[in-house]
């Protein structure tokens, strides 16, 4: 039975160009990650979040010598994601990261959640039923048009609809 590779290996590995090593390290990761994107991100872009990251990673690896700054690394990314994906969410200008800060900082993980919550309690209950539908149950647009009987333009605008005003209701 084959020991697994150690992550410093795995990386040393995966830097020099090696394909399966890159692939356990993504595995190896991923799980971490996603656990950290839960914490950072405002609206269940978790695996958008997560998946950026690995795509980021797979392609800059040879920037990172580390092991150790390489996970810093790997966790700023994600970081960076979250918040990229809450400016499109919410609509911020990207170009006001000091204002995106200012409001970030100004809320813990906690008071986020307990936000978001009143916002989606907030929503008329087929808006709210098509966000709980894609982000928390995480279906595809598709998915969720079947599981409605509704056609996937109708399904699109309720989600559209029903995300600006979660974002009204958490900006106000």
């Amino acid at each position: 039975m084959d020991s697994p590779t150690p992550p410093n290996a795995m990386l040393l590995a995966a830097h020099a160009g090696d394909r399966d090593a890159m692939v356990q390290l993504l595995q190896v990761y991923r799980p971490n990650l996603r656990r950290y994107a839960q914490q950072r991100c405002l609206i269940s872009d978790v695996d958008d979040a997560v998946q950026e990251a690995l795509l980021v990673m797979a392609r800059h690896l040879g920037a990172v010598r580390k092991l150790a700054s390489f996970s810093g690394w790997m966790f700023k990314v994600v970081q960076r994601e979250c918040r990229r994906l809450g400016r499109v969410a919410f609509k911020q200008d990207p170009y006001e990261e000091a204002l995106v800060d200012q409001w970030m900082a100004a809320h813990t993980p906690d008071s986020l959640r307990m936000d978001l919550a009143a916002a989606m309690e907030s929503l008329p209950p087929h808006y709210a039923q098509v966000v709980l539908l894609r982000d928390f149950e995480e279906l595809s647009i598709r998915e969720i048009a079947e599981r409605l009987e509704l056609d996937v333009p109708a399904v699109k605008s309720r989600l559209h609809r029903a995300r600006v005003m979660i974002r009204e209701y958490l900006l106000a």
